[in-house]
């Protein structure tokens, strides 16, 4: 085996290329991507625009001086006098 020593350097081994994706399978790609990034958005924007919506008219009752029961204890008189 000492005599191997010197027969040269190593081949690198052959590394085959991926092919080339075509450009629907491309498409599909970029779509899978992208309801993955519309779904994860989703999890993370409903509850904010939820939370911010409450928070909102929550603001807005109070700043004319009435609350969300006020305006339900109305609503069920109106109901019981109609």
């Amino acid at each position: 085996m000492t005599t191997e020593l010197h027969e040269g350097p190593l081949e690198a081994p052959a590394v085959a290329t991926p092919a080339k994706l075509t450009w629907r399978q491309q498409r599909q790609v970029r779509r899978r991507r992208r309801v993955w990034f519309e779904e994860i958005l989703g999890w993370i924007l409903v509850p904010l625009i939820v939370i911010g919506s409450y928070w909102l008219i929550e603001l807005v009752l109070n700043g004319l001086g009435t609350s969300t029961e006020a305006i339900i204890n109305g609503i069920s008189a109106l109901k019981a006098n109609l």
